[in-house]
């Protein structure tokens, strides 16, 4: 317990410090977001990817955790500390960089997440992924990118939404994760984390 709350003081320490750059954010500057997230917010598979994720997509997830909208004690914190500014920067910083798939996934059932994704299940009445979230899983706007992300990461996240876990989640993605088997589930998951 002592270690949580010295890290969550270190993040802390590390947003408060950050200072707005009038010219942009250099390289480094979001640096401490890697001890969570990855080298260059490439993502783990315990914490998402930020890198190609899109500025508004991330700037709405952190005031989402700022509201406790969002699970995630550690990101409540760090949210907590953050100003309108560098929450702002950092969402562009991050947005800017190259993603790089995760590739964590089952590629045997690989192929039937990808029938799910761009097909859907109609006999389910379950929606393609892909209107939304993009051919490529790129996502637009606040709808996040889901190609490349970690099998593990999206599966915990649709297994929270299916159980009712997670205020942030919108509509329809809830309904939709309850519908979806835990076979599909992985497929679909498994699927995505093989997307460039």
């Amino acid at each position: 317990m002592k270690s949580i709350g010295l890290t969550i003081a270190a993040l802390a320490m590390a947003f408060s410090a950050v200072p707005t750059l009038a010219g942009g954010v250099g390289e480094g500057e979001f640096r401490y977001c890697e001890w969570c997230h990855g080298e260059a917010g490439q993502g783990y598979s315990t914490a998402p990817r930020l890198a190609g994720q899109s500025d508004q997509y991330i700037e709405s997830q952190l005031w989402n955790y700022l509201k406790h909208k969002r699970v995630g004690q550690l990101m409540w914190s760090t949210a907590a500390f953050i100003s309108a500014q560098n929450a702002r920067d950092a969402a562009v910083y991050f947005s800017k960089i190259p993603p790089k798939a995760a590739g964590d996934g089952d590629r045997a059932i690989a192929p039937a997440g990808k029938i799910v994704y761009q097909e859907g299940i109609p006999d389910a009445n379950i929606v393609a992924c892909a209107p939304c979230h993009g051919p490529t899983g790129e996502g637009l706007g606040e709808i996040p990118r889901l190609g490349g992300l970690s099998q593990y990461y999206l599966k915990a996240r649709l297994d929270q939404w299916a159980h009712g876990h997670d205020a942030a989640a919108p509509s329809p993605m809830p309904h939709i994760a309850s519908q979806l088997s835990p076979n599909e589930i992985d497929a679909l998951a498994s699927y995505l984390s093989f997307v460039k």
